[in-house]
């Protein structure tokens, strides 16, 4: 073997070369030992990972900041919402410069003329009734029967009382008769005569007393007929056949109404009128009705009487409108509006009344200024219902809040929303 192919032997890197031979490459470590894998690149892993540490980082940084930010915004953006959502929006309009109708407009109740419960004046069972409620019926005519069995016993025995009581009378007239004709000769003393008179006088009291009992019971049968007292209709009846009849002649029993009649052809009308406008309703003055089932009529009354006094409680006068009702339209218990004629006012500012604040200051209304509340006390010189004058307290220019709430104060802030409001004379006339 040559020099050179024994080194080739003795050393594998370095192989005989061959046809069909391939050299197999060699890794060396850094003892120039070969590990059979190639070694890693010196400084390449490591700055790949940081560079993909450096952008996890940025990403973990930037979504962070983010988050923050998003709900920083969310924050300012519900502070803001509910800062705008604590600020109430309320209506608000200019007050009318305008004229109203010279009258005023207040509710009314009407009643009958004459209203009257009817009850038994004495005890029994209801033996018949003849007319029911919404009959109209005459005075004088028959509206029930009772039926008193312990009542007609009653009076059989006081008839009965008065007829002995008339026998011994009778009797005692005759014995003093007698007594007086024998004292004349000394048959019977004087004393036997006046103990017979006397006897007499005693027995027709008694006779007169018999006779006052009977006549009391009568009048009580009397009452099991019941008669209508007056002209009129019947509105309830609270009675049937067979039914205990109580009557008032106890007082341990508490009487039952059988009947209620009214007489509707004249109708009570009775207003409660303000103090501002009693000096302006005068008896014998005309007032007129309307009322919601007879959209467009009105009737005609006459104010009667008032009562001379003001309510301390409501501070109104009560005055009564009589009412012809030939025709039974008006019925006892409606509510009406009555319409009083007074001086007129001229032109003046008027505000609807859903604007008024009723408090224990006073009459206000919530005027906003520089979007804030200011409760204003105001005088209010005539209501016409839906609208009232206003005599001092505001100006035209002022803003006035519509329907107020009852928390409303002075000094919160407020939106507002102008709302255009017409007076009826405004929309009729359009």
């Amino acid at each position: 073997m040559s020099e050179s192919q024994y080194s080739a032997a003795a050393n594998p890197s370095h192989p005989i070369p061959d046809a069909t031979y391939t050299e197999k490459p060699t890794y060396l470590d850094a003892h120039g030992v070969d590990t059979g894998k190639p070694p890693a690149p010196s400084g390449g892993i490591s700055r790949w990972l940081w560079i993909i540490l450096a952008i996890l980082a940025i990403l973990l940084a930037a979504a962070i900041v983010s988050g923050i930010l998003s709900r920083r915004h969310d924050e300012t953006k519900l502070e803001t919402v509910t800062k705008e959502g604590s600020v109430p929006t309320v209506s608000v309009m200019h007050p009318i410069s305008s004229r109203l109708a010279p009258e005023i407009s207040l509710p009314g109740s009407a009643q009958a003329y004459v209203d009257t419960p009817i009850y038994a004046r004495t005890n029994g069972y209801l033996k018949s009734w003849h007319y029911d409620i919404g009959a109209h019926v005459r005075k004088g005519q028959l509206l029930a029967v009772i039926e008193t069995p312990e009542l007609d016993q009653q009076l059989q025995v006081a008839e009965a009382q008065l007829k002995s009581a008339q026998a011994n009378l009778d009797l005692a007239n005759i014995t003093s008769t007698r007594y007086q004709g024998l004292l004349k000769t000394n048959s019977v003393s004087k004393q036997e005569t006046d103990q017979a008179m006397s006897d007499a006088a005693a027995k027709q009291a008694a006779v007169e007393a018999a006779m006052a009992g009977v006549r009391r019971l009568e009048q009580l049968q009397s009452f099991e007929k019941i008669y209508a007292p007056f002209d009129g209709v019947i509105t309830a009846r609270n009675t049937d056949v067979g039914q205990l009849i109580t009557g008032g002649i106890d007082t341990g029993n508490a009487a039952r109404e059988l009947f209620h009649l009214a007489e509707i052809h004249t109708i009570r009308v009775f207003v409660p009128v303000p103090q501002a406008y009693a000096a302006a309703v005068k008896d014998g003055g005309a007032a007129t009705l309307t009322l919601d089932e007879y959209p467009g009529r009105t009737f005609v009354g006459r104010i009667a009487r008032n009562s001379s006094a003001i309510d301390p409680s409501s501070r109104t006068l009560n005055v009564e409108v009589d009412v012809d009702n030939p025709k039974a339209e008006l019925l006892p218990g409606a509510y009406v509006t009555v319409h009083f004629k007074v001086a007129d006012h001229g032109e003046v500012l008027t505000i609807p009344s859903n604007t008024l604040i009723f408090r224990s200051q006073g009459l206000q209304v919530a005027v906003v200024r520089d979007g804030k509340v200011a409760l204003t006390p105001i005088k209010v010189s005539r209501d016409a219902g839906a609208f009232v004058e206003i005599s001092a307290g505001i100006t035209a220019s002022d803003l006035i809040v519509l329907d107020p709430s009852d928390s409303i104060a002075s000094g919160q802030q407020v939106t507002t929303r102008e709302r255009k409001v017409e007076l009826p004379t405004q929309k009729a006339a359009k």
